[in-house]
């Protein structure tokens, strides 16, 4: 099938501080109830952005914890439904065995990435790897940063959606992913990455959205060191990843960044 548009022209009016007004319009990003059916069992219900939905598929199931790797899914299948979309997601036997085992449903919304779970134990943990981080450059950081900023052609539109990119160690941009939600922009990266078999701890991810708990979780589970964002991040997103010792470089911009943890492993290149 074919997916809907990403985005939809709107009217509306511009009024002036002048108290002028004028008719104009403007794109605004689609956001479309996604349920996501593993081998007939339904799980979730998230809000997305009608694009790279089988991306989203196999990256939000590596990041759930619903499978380990590409090997797991066997088929996906993006199908219409009067109210929305519907992801079918065929697992393989063994991934879905474990599935079941530890099954729980949620309610996905575009700002909340823990939406559902009844149980604290229930929150993700990632495993910290062995090993310390590597080191990053301040240039790669940069090269990636401006590349990322020309890769947006949603938010280039629409202004309304997040980002979530993926760079080789030197910096040069390999994947970008866009969505109304961060985490589910990441998911859809995750998966872009799963499906070509790049391997996340080659390079690092930058995220133009404010670094939260969830989008630390969710970078350390596809085995990337180092975290990237635009903004700064929680004080819960800061102690994972300190715990797991991931880079993490905030407050992005272009002549400056903020690394909150792994200063040592940053290498201070010339940013001129």
């Amino acid at each position: 099938m074919s997916l809907p548009p990403s985005s939809r022209l709107a009217d509306a009016l511009v009024v002036g501080v002048d108290g002028g007004i004028r008719p104009t319009q403007r794109a605004v990003p689609e956001e479309v109830p996604v349920s996501l059916v593993y081998s007939s069992v339904p799980f979730a219900v998230m809000m997305l952005t009608p694009s790279d939905l089988e991306d989203f598929a196999y990256g939000f199931s590596l990041t759930e914890g619903i499978v380990a790797d590409a090997s797991g899914i066997r088929e996906v299948t993006v199908e219409e439904d009067p109210r929305g979309l519907r992801l079918a997601i065929r697992l393989a036997p063994s991934a879905l065995t474990a599935h079941l085992a530890r099954r729980r449903s949620i309610a996905g919304r575009t700002g909340c990435g823990l939406c559902g779970i009844e149980e604290l134990d229930q929150m993700p943990a990632a495993v910290r790897p062995e090993g310390d981080a590597p080191g990053i450059d301040v240039a790669a950081i940069r090269r990636a940063l401006a590349a990322l900023e020309e890769s947006q052609p949603l938010n280039d539109e629409t202004r309304a959606v997040h980002a979530a990119g993926f760079a080789r160690a030197d910096g040069k941009l390999l994947a970008v992913r866009e969505d109304v939600g961060r985490h589910n922009a990441l998911d859809k990266l995750a998966g872009a990455l799963m499906r070509a078999g790049v391997k996340a701890a080659e390079g690092f991810v930058l995220v133009t959205s404010r670094c939260s708990f969830e989008l630390v979780e969710k970078t350390a589970s596809i085995g990337a060191r180092t975290l990237v964002a635009i903004s700064a991040p929680t004080a819960l997103a800061l102690d994972r990843a300190r715990a797991l010792d991931m880079n993490l470089v905030a407050v992005a911009r272009r002549d400056t960044v903020t690394v909150f943890h792994g200063m040592e492993r940053v290498q201070k290149t010339a940013l001129g």
